[in-house]
Formats: C-alpha cells, sequence, structure tokens
C-alpha cells in the first residue's frame, strides 16, 4: 500500500519561494584579468588606506611593467601614503579619479640624495617626488590628486632659514654639504651654504618624450613641475595649487629644456605660476643648455607671481610664445628677470591675446636688476635681452611696466603693440634701446603714461590716455635719442602731452600727431626732474 502525503499551502508557498529565489540570486562576477599593459598597484601589496606606507608595492608595479617593456602602473580609488616614485622607461602612472597619491613627510624616505637641479644649480640632493632619470616615453596622467604634504618642509625650511645658531645642523644638511662642497664652495649661495634644499614634486632629469595631464598637485615641498635638461615635454590640462604663503611653489618650471608644450593648466600658487629657466651663474654657463622652442597656450594663471624668464637663465631662452591666457590676482603679469652674472641671452619672446585683472604690480617687467650689483665689463657674464614682443593684452595693474637695462648693455628691440591698460603708473624706460609702443592707451592715476630716460631709437607711435592729469605730460623723456612720436591724440583737458630735456629735445621728431586739444603740445625744460 503507497500512502502520499499532499504539501501543506505553507509548504507550496515555501517550494515557490526557493525556486523564485534560485532564478533571481545574483551571479557572483566574473574576475575581469586587467587589460594587458596595466599594473595596479593594490595586486601588489599597495594598501587604499592611506596609513600604510606603499614605496615598496608601487615600485613593484613599476618594476614589473618594466620587465614587460612597459606599461601602466594603476591607482584605483583610495588614498595611497608612499615615500618618492622613481619612474622607468614607457612606464605611465594613471592616477585614477578618486585616487590621492599623499607623499610622505618623512625625509628620510627621500634618501638617498640623487642627482638633481636646483634653482639652475646641478647638486645632489633629496630625491624629488617623482623622479625620472635619463628615461624615455613616461607620463603621469589621470583624473586623480598628488599630494605633496609640503606643510612639513615649508615649516622645517622655515625655522633653519632664519640664521639663527639656536638650530644645530640637521642630518640632511650635513649629508648635503658632504656631496656638494665643491660646488658650494664655487656658487657663494647662502641657500646652499644652509643645505637644506626641499625637493621639486615632478622633476624628470635628462628624459625625453614627457607626459604630465590631467592630474591636481598640491602642496609641493617647492616647484612643482620642473623637468630639468629633457627633450619634448607636455604639460595639458593639470591643476596646481598650493597656499599663497609657501614659499617656492612654482608652478611649472621647464629648465635647459627643448621642445616644451604647457597648455589648459590651472595654477595658484606661493610663487611664479610658470618659470622659463636655464642655469644659473658659472654653474648653468658651464652645462650651455638652452631652454628653446616653448608655447604656453590656454593657461589661467591665479595668485602667486604670474610668469616669469629667469632670472636663472645662464644657459640662454629662446623662441618662446605665449598666448590666450588669463592672470587674475597675480604680483605680475610679466616679469622677464636677470642680474649681472647670470650671462645668457632672452631672446625672440611672443605674448599676445593676455588679459590681467588685479595685478598687484607691474602688468610688465624686464628688469637686469633682480640684484644688487656694480657696473662691469661686457662678459659671459652679461645678461642680454632682445627682440622681445608684447600684442593683444588688456587689463589692470598697479604698474603698466618697467623696462630697465644696464648702462653697458640696454635692453633692445622691445614691442608693446594692442594694449588697454588701466593702472595707478605708466611705463618706464632705462638704458633700453629700440622700444615700440603701437596703439597703445593706458588711463592712469598718477604720473605720465610713458617715462623715458637713457633710451636710444624710441619709436611712440598712437599712444594716448583719456585720463590726463593736471602738471603732469602724458609723455616724459630726458637723455634720449632718436624718438619718433606719430600718431598720437592728446584728450581733453591735456596740460602738456610730451615733456622733453632741452638737451633732447633736437633728438625729437613729431609726425601725424592730433594734439591740438593740448594746452601745450611741447614743452622744454632744463632738467627732467621725474627721471631716475
Amino acid at each position: 500500500m503507497k500512502l502520499t502525503t499532499q504539501p501543506t499551502p505553507s509548504t507550496i508557498v515555501s517550494m515557490l519561494l526557493m525556486t523564485v529565489g534560485l532564478v533571481f540570486a545574483p551571479i557572483a562576477p566574473a574576475q575581469t584579468p586587467p587589460p594587458d599593459g596595466f599594473f595596479n598597484v593594490l595586486s601588489f601589496g599597495a594598501s587604499p588606506d592611506g596609513q600604510v606606507k606603499c614605496t615598496d608595492a608601487i615600485g613593484k608595479a613599476i618594476d614589473a611593467a618594466s620587465a614587460k617593456g612597459g606599461g601602466t602602473v594603476y591607482f584605483p580609488p583610495g588614498t595611497y601614503l608612499t615615500g618618492p616614485i622613481h619612474l622607468q622607461s614607457h612606464i605611465t602612472l594613471y592616477v585614477d579619479a578618486g585616487a590621492t597619491v599623499k607623499f610622505s613627510t618623512n625625509f628620510d624616505d627621500y634618501l638617498p640624495m640623487v642627482l638633481s637641479r636646483w634653482e639652475g644649480i646641478v647638486v645632489t640632493n633629496f630625491s624629488p617626488l617623482i623622479y625620472a632619470y635619463k628615461a624615455q616615453d613616461i607620463a603621469i596622467v589621470g583624473r586623480g590628486t598628488l599630494d605633496g604634504q609640503g606643510q612639513a618642509w615649508w615649516d622645517f625650511y622655515r625655522k633653519i632659514s632664519r640664521g639663527t645658531n639656536a638650530v644645530p645642523r640637521s642630518k640632511w644638511q650635513e649629508e648635503f654639504s658632504r656631496l656638494n662642497k665643491d660646488t658650494i664652495a664655487e656658487m657663494n649661495y647662502r641657500l646652499l651654504d644652509i643645505g637644506f634644499l626641499r625637493p621639486p614634486f615632478i622633476q624628470p632629469n635628462e628624459c625625453t618624450n614627457v607626459l604630465v595631464e590631467g592630474v591636481t598637485i598640491r602642496n609641493s615641498p617647492f616647484w612643482n613641475v620642473t623637468p630639468v635638461f629633457c627633450e619634448n615635454v607636455n604639460v595639458r590640462g593639470v591643476t596646481i595649487i598650493s597656499p599663497s604663503t609657501s614659499p617656492n611653489t612654482d608652478g611649472i618650471n621647464p629648465d635647459s629644456c627643448r621642445n616644451i608644450r604647457i597648455s589648459d593648466c590651472y595654477i595658484s600658487v606661493g610663487d611664479d605660476c610658470i618659470t622659463i629657466k636655464s642655469g644659473r651663474d658659472a654653474n648653468g654657463r658651464r652645462a650651455g643648455r638652452p631652454l628653446e622652442n616653448c608655447t604656453i597656450v590656454n593657461c589661467t594663471l591665479l595668485r602667486g607671481h604670474g610668469l616669469s624668464i629667469g632670472s636663472e637663465m645662464s644657459g640662454g631662452v629662446k623662441n618662446v610664445t605665449v598666448a590666450n591666457c588669463v592672470f587674475d590676482g597675480t604680483d605680475r603679469g610679466i616679469r622677464i628677470k636677470s642680474t649681472r652674472g647670470r650671462g645668457g641671452v632672452i631672446e625672440d619672446i611672443r605674448v599676445s591675446n593676455i588679459v590681467m585683472r588685479n595685478i598687484r604690480d607691474e602688468a610688465f617687467l624686464l628688469t637686469t636688476f633682480y640684484t644688487k650689483t656694480t657696473p662691469e665689463p661686457v662678459s659671459e657674464r652679461t645678461p642680454i635681452f632682445r627682440n622681445i614682443h608684447f600684442s593683444g593684452i588688456t587689463g589692470d595693474a598697479k604698474i603698466a611696466g618697467e623696462v630697465t637695462g644696464l648702462g653697458e648693455m640696454p635692453i633692445e628691440n622691445v614691442t608693446f603693440d594692442d594694449i588697454q591698460l588701466e593702472t595707478k603708473t605708466g611705463f618706464t624706460l632705462k638704458d633700453t634701446k629700440g622700444i615700440e609702443f603701437h596703439n597703445v592707451t593706458v588711463n592712469t592715476e598718477s604720473g605720465p603714461v610713458i617715462t623715458a630716460t637713457t633710451t636710444e631709437g624710441l619709436e611712440i607711435d598712437g599712444v594716448k590716455t583719456t585720463k590726463p592729469h593736471p602738471g603732469t605730460p602724458v609723455i616724459d623723456l630726458s637723455k634720449v635719442t632718436g624718438v619718433f612720436v606719430r600718431g598720437c591724440t592728446a584728450a581733453p583737458e591735456t596740460e602738456t602731452f610730451l615733456r622733453v630735456s632741452e638737451n633732447s629735445a633736437d633728438e625729437v621728431t613729431l609726425e601725424g600727431n592730433n594734439l591740438k586739444l593740448a594746452k601745450t603740445a611741447v614743452e622744454k625744460v632744463k632738467e627732467n626732474t621725474s627721471a631716475n
């Protein structure tokens, strides 16, 4: 006899639920292998918690990629604490969105010291945070963040640089002095004597084909992106941020490089936003490697000191274009600076289509008196500025501009074309040759638009102001030769358009000007007391 048991209603419901659960149960995803050429730092033991130091794991990932002939070392979202990262040829660091690479504040992690260049001087120093030497085809890319945690470096630097004996010399200073004793003796530079040179953030040295793209770089101990002796460097779409009070946190500083492209970057730092360099004094002249063929476009510069060339320019700087950039709240706009002792030639520079707003000092500063010096005969130590051209620039600044050469070596062939500025004071020229102003409008709060002394071959074409001042000429000249003034218009209420010292009056030619609204078109004086 066969007995059958009928399922109860509750049993039927349970069976149905089990069936549904089997049908809709989540299926564990298959483990997808990383794409060929990708080396995830997590696979090599890196921790994404920001607490455990990942230096060795990152190094293993780089070694593994290098052993395969190159590849991409990948940082997925997370926080990674590390010491310095040393790149090898054909390696890309990919810092993904949501990933932050934080660099250690233990100075010992940046030992042993490596070959570097610091403010134009070849030295052996702390390892840069990201470093490569004689590598090819290297890149740092992604939408993640690199954080240098520079505060510890800034604080120690400030403490030991005060010049007191209260702070004993550290082991790092002693090591630097031991490794660089000949350079210290040659250069006579106080910061070398102190012996604590903070490391730059990213410094490829003697590398070819370098790309830095997309990443955000914060709180560098010293300069941020500093390629040295490199060929074919591309920095694009990078955001660089450091506090305005952070010392020497320059943004992008190519040094004695060739074929450099800087584009679409946002920079707000505690020193120069972008600086172009080529070595310091005898050390730089001995290397003898210029910076050449550099383009800077579509960048936004906030805070900091604007865009500079020099003062370390002993190897020379040539063929530089700057275009389509915005300067907002920088100390200066364009500054080209040097001093006796540097040597080198800065030439063939073009700056165009620039907006400058809230510039705290000069919109344009070209000076060979960056440090106080005494006259000396022309030699390899004499800096030379020539063939520098500015056009299509508008904005407001405290000072329109200063161009100051040396008595033994005037600054030569500088042009200002299509310039509109609102300023407190105007342009001053001293020891210059072949300076030209074309279609320049400057509205000052006080003083002339242009003041020139010891100047040869000055052309003033279409210069005007809409805000003349009582008792103040629009143009003030003394000790000048070969001056040509044409196409200028005096605004209503102009008392004196041109004032010139008697001994220079015969050197000034006026042609095709509309000065009928000026009370006095030309005033001759015995001495131009406003000129220095």
